[in-house]
């Protein structure tokens, strides 16, 4: 706990919060009659902060951007795998508590729930000590040094990768939702992007939306190499 409490800034007055945020609910299960919890509900609440203070960052950074390019870009931002990145800074993969089963089956290394823990651990800040710290930890770990430049101004994947795909003739794009996890309130989609029924590009999201974007990202770095 201590050494986590150093690589995240924060010393928490209430450990249990931090605790629980590092709780798989295969582990919480095991354990339900002990009460134990798992970190979903703070998930949900740290996913709504972080949102919000990524929507403050983007509203005072870049004030002549219009609302439909913050949002693309907000989602971009705080997607899993720019959470995960900092996941593994934080080295959460050897501090979580996992079921038996979640652990035989690579659950520690599991990208969605590495990056869902981050959006815990920033709730339980919020919880323990105020909007501040989750803020502080929010502007350290994920938006510094956030690369805000023209080409993520105008990010429309889906749109870029449909006018590369048809710069050739009979081409044809589709989307694909191969996966859907988490409670009814904070599900995380995932999709794949064919190209003539090839698969291209896979990426998730809070929305479906946001997973075709993602999943178009990815397909435009496999194709411009």
């Amino acid at each position: 706990m201590e050494r986590l409490e150093e690589k995240t800034g924060y010393r928490f007055k209430n450990r249990q919060l931090l605790a629980t945020a590092l709780t798989h609910s295969s582990y919480a299960n095991e354990r339900h009659a002990d009460g134990c919890q798992s970190y979903e509900r703070l998930e949900f609440l740290g996913d709504s902060i972080l949102s919000m203070v990524t929507a403050e960052f983007l509203y005072a950074h870049e004030p002549v951007l219009p609302e439909g390019r913050m949002t693309r870009l907000r989602a971009e931002l705080v997607c899993e795998a720019s959470l995960h990145k900092v996941a593994l800074g934080l080295g959460l993969g050897k501090y979580m508590r996992l079921g038996k089963g979640e652990e035989h089956t690579g659950g520690r290394e599991r990208p969605s729930i590495l990056a869902d823990m981050v959006e815990a651990i920033i709730a339980a800040m919020y919880l323990d000590s105020g909007m501040d710290e989750a803020r502080r930890f929010i502007m350290e770990k994920i938006l510094d040094g956030a690369e805000i430049s023209d080409t993520h101004r105008s990010a429309d994947y889906k749109t870029e990768l449909q006018e590369l795909v048809q710069r050739k003739s009979n081409q044809h794009i589709s989307y694909e939702l191969t996966g859907e996890s988490g409670p009814d309130h904070n599900k995380l989609f995932t999709f794949r992007v064919l190209i003539n029924g090839e698969p291209s590009g896979e990426g998730s999201g809070r929305t479906k939306k946001e997973a075709e974007q993602m999943a178009a990202c990815k397909a435009l770095e496999v194709l411009k190499g």
